[in-house]
């Protein structure tokens, strides 16, 4: 028995799985990233970790924090490869503007749920959500654990 894995877009980098689980997203943009060239060598080749990323807004611009770009072994030399840096975001101003408000006013969360290869620019799907409480939670797992029982039962019966 094979266990058949959801499908991914050729195009995604990486899913931030934990961001989902531990917000409630209520809304999504999309925005670029300025990377350097190892960083796209090794992106290109699927090494990214988002599970520790988030975004913070300062100075009326957005920035990636924590989330790992390793370089590739055959990096180049003369350049000093940093994993974990502060990579700016690229958003027009409305976004920018629209963030900063549901952060301070309604003090929401933003952070990135995927990277994604479009047109060849490296992008980075986040969300706007608040922080679940510990019930929500259980309450997701109760959800997925009813789900996978249900279709358990239809395999079987049918």
């Amino acid at each position: 028995m094979s266990k058949k894995k959801p499908k991914i877009a050729d195009n995604v980098i990486a899913v931030n799985k934990k961001a989902r689980f531990e917000y409630a997203i209520e809304d999504t943009l999309e925005a670029g990233l300025v990377l350097e060239g190892w960083e796209v060598k090794s992106l290109r080749s699927g090494r990214l970790n988002l599970q520790e990323g988030y975004v913070l807004l300062k100075g009326g611009e957005a920035y990636l924090f924590g989330a790992g770009i390793p370089p590739l072994p055959s990096a180049s030399t003369h350049v000093q490869a940093e994993p974990i840096r502060t990579r700016k975001l690229l958003l027009h101003g409305k976004e920018i503007a629209r963030l900063l408000g549901a952060v301070q006013r309604d003090g929401y969360s933003v952070v990135p749920l995927q990277m994604h290869w479009k047109r060849g620019r490296a992008k980075v799907l986040i969300g706007i959500g608040k922080g679940k409480k510990k019930f929500d939670k259980r309450e997701d797992k109760k959800q997925q654990d009813w789900q996978r029982q249900k279709e358990r039962l239809l395999k079987h019966n049918v």
